[in-house]
Order: C-alpha cells, then structure tokens, then sequence
C-alpha cells in the first residue's frame, strides 16, 4: 500500500480497534486523542484489582499494564498516520515513579514515521498529572 492511498484513522476507529483485542479490552483502555496529523495518540487506562501490584504496594499498577499502555499507545500512534495496526519491532520502558491513582493516562508522539520503521515516544502521567514513566517504541510502518 503506498503513502498516497493511505486513509489516516480516527479516534473512534481507533477506539473499535483496541475494543476488539481480548487482553487491550481487558486492559479497559480509551483513546481520548488521535490526530495523524501531528502522529499523536493518547489513551486512558483505568486501575482494576488485576492490575495492582500486590502486598504492600497496593494502589499502584504492576509494571506489566504500565509496559502494556506504553507498547499499545505507541503502536496507535504510527496506526492513525498509516491506516492500520503495525507491529512493534522494539520498545523500551523507564519507570520513573510508583504509578497509583484512578487512572493513568499515556501520551505517544511519532518523532519520524518512515517507508519502513517509525520511532515513538510516550509519556505516562498518573491522575495528578505527575509523570511516572516513559517509553520509546520503534514499530513497523507496514499495516499488518
């Protein structure tokens, strides 16, 4: 599929996309932003019991979910500008604090969506807007 017969995607496209995935819905996520304009996705996910660290660290998300936020936000991000879902080919992940809260919210930029590969960071803030992880993605531009 060339660049010129590429149809960007919507938020609400994006939307059906993540609902129809068993583990994306299980992890409850909503996009709140896609714009292939700027390759800008973000998306909400809400905290449950199955995604809680256990023990002492209650109230807090396991790395697991965070990881899981960051690859998919990523994925989403490169997806609105090429018309589809791609695959992941790396992504890293920094934690830089105990994410707790109601909810947490990732924000996932394209630095430079190429013919072949495009790279992306993420920035992950908890409910009160602190940033508790970041991630950097690089994904195949070929729609799979």
């Amino acid at each position: 599929m060339s660049g010129a017969e590429r149809t960007p995607l919507t938020a609400e496209a994006v939307q059906e996309m993540l609902d129809a995935s068993p583990f994306i819905a299980f992890l409850g996520l909503t996009v709140t932003e896609a714009d292939a304009g700027t390759g800008r996705v973000a998306m909400t996910m809400p905290m449950r019991p199955e995604l809680e660290r256990g023990g002492p660290m209650q109230g807090q998300f396991h790395g697991g979910p965070v990881a899981a936020l960051i690859d998919t936000a990523g994925d989403f991000a490169v997806a609105v500008a090429v018309g589809g879902g791609v695959p992941t080919m790396n992504f890293r992940v920094d934690y830089l604090r105990p994410s707790g809260g109601a909810a947490l919210n990732a924000t996932a930029t394209a630095r430079r969506i190429g013919r072949t590969v495009a790279v992306v960071d993420v920035d992950v803030t908890d409910s009160e807007g602190r940033l508790t992880a970041v991630g950097r993605g690089t994904y195949s531009t070929q729609v799979g």
